[in-house]
């Protein structure tokens, strides 16, 4: 990973530009063309260093959404997951070492959007959904400062 690549990470954890060209906006603040920034989101995809990017919603103000487990029986786990990956109100979905082994995150546009997902979830796959709506939002500062210039907050 190259020193472009670094800073652009470090930076960029947080405050994405919002605007129109978001991408030119990183370019111009880090002192490289668009296309830099591609080619390095580019690598960091090809080596599946990159999840995604774009805006994390306070679900509160968005919508709604709730943490659900499955207890899968292990021959199933990719065909579930690919059942549960297909729907449009999953992100965060992960496979864990417990009975209760796939957990994912469902959003809507209301709770009522939420538990009628939940339904089809449990008529699709025939397992039971754990819903673990929550209760408490404790904020954290998830970013990583990334080389000695970092301008991730601590």
């Amino acid at each position: 990973m190259d020193d472009l690549c670094l800073r652009m990470l470090d930076r960029f954890q947080h405050d994405l530009p919002i605007c129109a060209e978001p991408y030119q906006a990183i370019a111009e603040e880090l002192g490289c063309s668009e296309e830099d920034i591609f080619q390095r989101l580019e690598q960091l995809n090809q080596r599946q260093a990159l999840s995604r990017v774009g805006p994390i919603f306070d679900h509160s103000v968005a919508g709604a959404s709730t943490l659900v487990a499955l207890a899968v029986p292990e021959a199933r786990i990719e065909q579930v997951a690919a059942q549960i990956n297909a729907l449009d109100e999953v992100n965060h979905n992960y496979l864990r070492e417990h009975d209760w082994n796939l957990w994912f995150v469902l959003t809507g546009p209301n709770r009522a959007h939420l538990d009628q997902t939940l339904i089809h979830i449990q008529q699709q796959t025939g397992l039971t959904p754990l819903d673990l709506p929550m209760l408490t939002a404790y904020q954290i500062n998830l970013g990583f400062a990334l080389g000695k210039d970092s301008q991730v907050p601590s």
